[in-house]
């Protein structure tokens, strides 16, 4: 079967906020034919069943639906084409994608492709619970759609597992429901989210926090009757629940960017980009929590932003070529993005730590050669820090690795 083909300008995968920012970035620059395609129903990612605040900005609050509506009519306005229940197959050619969707299948080949995929959350499979096979388990997305977009009920009681900013989410949609949230129990020995709104959401909910805790267990026949849970120090309780929310431990949708022999980074799991968001790929760009799972909206978004001007770049006719470097991280850090640096890149990083660290400093080398340091505030799992870029002046593309280190006083 021949495919029809169609060409376009600037082909995104992804319409959450990253994707929406970069079409409508491009648009209103003039672009003339951008395409943004995403196999889900309505435009706008995560924030469309994330009905809590804290979207835009802090002069203007807004809800996740509200947001992604907003971000989903300044692309449309701005002259994009938004494409809602399509999906991209896989690569036909290095700057063409099949697709499937209401239109049928089709090839659409594009001057420049921005892969804008977000990530999701690992289920309970994943993680290797142990237990029954029973209804009443969620991750956070699959919970907020159920709640938020389906209006269906869950159970009555209640266990988040997790403790970041995701967690306290996913304990408000379960309340949304009308349940109880019973605790919310982490591996690590504080919250991940600040300690001001870890402590106001605690207050709030009034929901135990387990720390130094995990989920051993999965109990019940048919429905969730329970989870087991064991403490840093050995001892193993049973929580009566008939709901469990899995939260957090987030994973890149790089499924195009593995099809399409992308690099992929090591740390993030994404695809490997420089600071211009530039992939292994010469034409394919990246931006969003496909690079780095999870960070909010807003630096998805304004990571759409930046992508557009390298891209628009592209389409005036600027050489792909660029000397660059690989950017490693060491333990306690688990991964930094962008993760391939030249001279005079000028956006900040950022970085995940798999260890609470207090006031550790934060260093950047090459081969041997000290090119940063600063000491930071307490360093915390699954909260992001962030490196500014103007060392990156220093960097020496024929040298080796740039390595990032995180030590403790």
């Amino acid at each position: 079967m021949t495919r029809p083909t169609r060409e376009v300008d600037v082909l995104v995968v992804g319409a959450g906020p990253a994707g929406l920012a970069t079409a409508a970035r491009l648009a209103t620059a003039g672009v003339a034919r951008v395409e943004v395609l995403d196999r889900e129903q309505h435009a706008g990612g995560v924030p469309r069943h994330s009905h809590h605040g804290g979207f835009g900005t802090w002069t203007h609050p807004l809800t996740g639906p509200a947001y992604a509506r907003l971000l989903h009519t300044a692309a449309v306005r701005s002259g994009a084409v938004v494409r809602t229940g399509t999906t991209a197959l896989d690569w036909s050619g290095p700057l063409a994608l099949d697709t499937a969707g209401p239109q049928g299948p089709e090839t659409v080949r594009a001057q420049a492709v921005v892969l804008a995929t977000g990530a999701r959350e690992r289920p309970r499979a994943a993680r290797l619970v142990p237990g029954t096979r029973p209804d009443g388990v969620y991750t956070t997305g699959e919970l907020q759609q159920a709640v938020h977009l389906h209006g269906q009920r869950i159970g009555t009681r209640a266990v988040v597992v997790g403790a970041e900013s995701v967690s306290y989410a996913a304990a408000d949609a379960v309340r949304a429901a009308g349940a109880q949230v019973v605790a919310m129990v982490t591996e690590l020995p504080v919250p991940q989210t600040t300690a001001t709104r870890a402590h106001d959401a605690r207050l709030r909910h009034r929901i135990p926090l387990l720390t130094d805790t995990t989920v051993s267990e999965l109990l019940g026949h048919g429905r969730l009757s329970g989870v087991r849970v064991r403490h840093r120090d050995g001892r193993s309780v049973r929580l009566v629940c008939d709901t469990v929310v899995f939260t957090g431990d987030f994973v890149p949708e790089h499924e195009l960017a593995r099809r399409g022999r992308l690099d992929l980074d090591h740390g993030t799991r994404g695809p490997a980009v420089d600071g211009n968001l530039r992939t292994s790929r010469p034409g394919v760009f990246a931006a969003g929590s496909v690079l780095h799972p999870v960070e909010g909206a807003a630096t998805a978004a304004r990571e759409g932003a930046q992508v557009a001007a390298g891209v628009m770049e592209l389409l005036a006719g600027a050489e792909w070529s660029r000397a660059t470097v690989p950017l490693l991280v060491e333990a306690p850090l688990r991964w930094i993005a962008p993760n391939r640096v030249a001279p005079g890149d000028d956006r900040p990083y950022v970085l995940r730590t798999s260890a609470l660290v207090d006031r550790p400093v934060l260093r950047v080398v090459q081969d041997g050669r000290p090119l940063h340091q600063e000491r930071l505030r307490t360093a915390v799992p699954n909260r992001t820090l962030t490196l500014a870029a103007g060392w990156t002046r220093l960097v020496d593309t024929a040298g080796g690795p740039v390595r990032v280190m995180l030590s403790g006083r």
